[in-house]
């Protein structure tokens, strides 16, 4: 698999979902999400998971946007909140509600701890890259040379940084919510040890 191969889905949806990624995330964020699609992508294309690649792309770019303050809520957690802002755009993309739920749905899930394949491949898919490029898990499913690519066509720009501090302040105002636990349990130490930051 080369970085090539990956295929990136050209739809009005898909071109929305970049561009509002692209006015209220970071730099380091925008490329998180960016790279959170690729790896979800080229990891069903080496392992024959079908997925909706629309749904995937979309749900990628929109996957968290609720840590941006413009969409931060102070009452559920930030998955959640983001899973309400992709049934919004969903809405304004003309998408039925079933496929606005699916998008939910994935962004919900992508915190996780593992998502059945069979269940929601979309849903699995970005779990797993989101692990991959936050805290480093499972590096050794993506060949050495796509993981130079990626990184080099979307650089990192101190993400492990601004993540551990959005995980922080999440966690001090939703104490319980996955940000939380997250943060008791190592976060930081994680995020420090990503061999994608060597």
């Amino acid at each position: 698999m080369r970085f090539a191969d990956i295929v990136i889905p050209e739809t009005a949806a898909t071109r929305a979902a970049l561009e509002v990624a692209t006015a209220y995330c970071s730099p380091a964020l925008l490329n998180h999400s960016v790279r959170a699609y690729l790896w979800a992508a080229a990891y069903g294309a080496m392992n024959d998971i079908a997925f909706d690649a629309e749904l995937l792309y979309v749900s990628s770019m929109l996957h968290d946007l609720g840590l941006v303050k413009e969409f931060d809520s102070h009452t559920v957690p930030f998955e959640e909140a983001g899973g309400h802002l992709a049934w919004v755009f969903g809405a304004a993309a003309g998408w039925p509600v079933e496929r606005r739920v699916r998008a939910s749905e994935v962004i919900v899930r992508h915190m996780w701890d593992k998502v059945d394949v069979a269940e929601d491949p979309e849903g699995h898919l970005l779990e797993l890259s989101t692990g991959l490029d936050v805290s480093g898990r499972r590096p050794e499913a993506f060949p050495v040379e796509l993981r130079a690519e990626v990184l080099e066509r979307h650089p990192r720009l101190g993400l492990g940084e601004e993540f551990v501090a959005c995980f922080r302040d999440q966690a001090e105002r939703k104490p319980d919510s996955l940000a939380g636990r997250f943060v008791r349990t190592g976060f930081a130490e994680r995020v420090a040890a990503n061999v994608l930051d060597r």
